[in-house]
């Protein structure tokens, strides 16, 4: 972890080193995520909500376009094709 974006973290939300460092840490493994893992995470997320497919592939690839690392243009035919194989 970098300690200068912890450091940072900490000075701009006046938030403890310590804790400051536990919330850098779940961000960073938040998007730690592979494609896969999170389109199947989303997917199943969004099944649970009762989402239909055709809208679940439109959320999916949108969220996927303004992660930090963004994987480029996923077609629903490569979504699908995560999530089932």
């Amino acid at each position: 972890m970098d300690p200068e974006l912890v450091r940072h973290v900490a000075a701009s939300t006046g938030l403890p080193g310590e804790v400051a460092a536990r919330v850098v840490a779940d961000v960073v493994a938040y998007y730690s995520e592979t494609t896969e893992e999170f389109v199947r995470r989303r997917h199943r997320e969004l099944q649970a909500r009762d989402r239909r497919n055709a809208e679940i592939w439109t959320v999916i690839a949108d969220e996927l376009a303004h992660r930090p690392v963004a994987p480029g243009e996923v077609s629903e035919r490569r979504l699908r094709r995560i999530v089932y194989g």
